[in-house]
C-alpha cells in the first residue's frame, strides 16, 4: 500500500490522502462529499470510501480530473485503476488505501453504496 510522507503526525497516510481526495472535489463543486473510515469495519479491503456527486457526466468527469490534480501535486500519487470514464455515470478510482466514487446523482441513489458499508464512519463535508 502507497503510503505518504505524513505532514501531521497524527495523522495517517490514507487519511491524509483522503483529504487530498475531498479537495480535488471540492475544486469542482462535487456535492453531498462523505467519507466513509473503513478501517474498523470487519473485511474491508480499503481505509476509506470518499464519495460524491456531480449533476452532469461533464462534471463528474472533470471532479475525477480534479481528484488526480490534486492527489498526484499533493502527494505525487498516481491512481491505480480508474473505471467508469467512458460512461461518466460512476466514476471510481483505486488508490489503494482510498478508494474514490464519484456518481451522477441518480446513479448514486440507485446503488445505495452507503447502505452497503453502513458499518463505517461517516464524515458529512458541508458544502461551500
Amino acid at each position: 500500500m502507497a503510503k505518504s510522507t505524513l505532514k501531521t503526525p497524527t495523522m495517517e497516510a490514507s487519511e491524509e490522502l483522503a483529504n487530498w481526495v475531498v479537495k480535488g472535489m471540492q475544486e469542482k463543486k462535487a456535492q453531498e462529499i462523505v467519507v466513509m473510515d473503513l478501517r474498523e469495519v470487519h473485511n474491508a479491503f480499503t481505509d476509506f470510501f470518499v464519495v460524491c456527486s456531480g449533476t452532469s457526466d461533464t462534471q463528474i468527469e472533470a471532479i475525477a480530473d480534479s481528484v488526480d490534480k490534486e492527489v498526484w501535486e499533493s502527494g505525487k500519487f498516481h491512481v491505480h485503476t480508474v473505471e467508469g470514464k467512458a460512461n461518466r455515470e460512476w466514476i471510481l478510482m483505486d488508490y489503494y488505501d482510498v478508494i474514490v466514487h464519484v456518481f451522477l446523482k441518480d446513479k448514486r441513489e440507485f446503488f445505495k453504496l452507503e447502505e452497503l458499508w453502513g458499518d463505517a464512519k461517516f464524515t458529512y463535508i458541508p458544502e461551500a
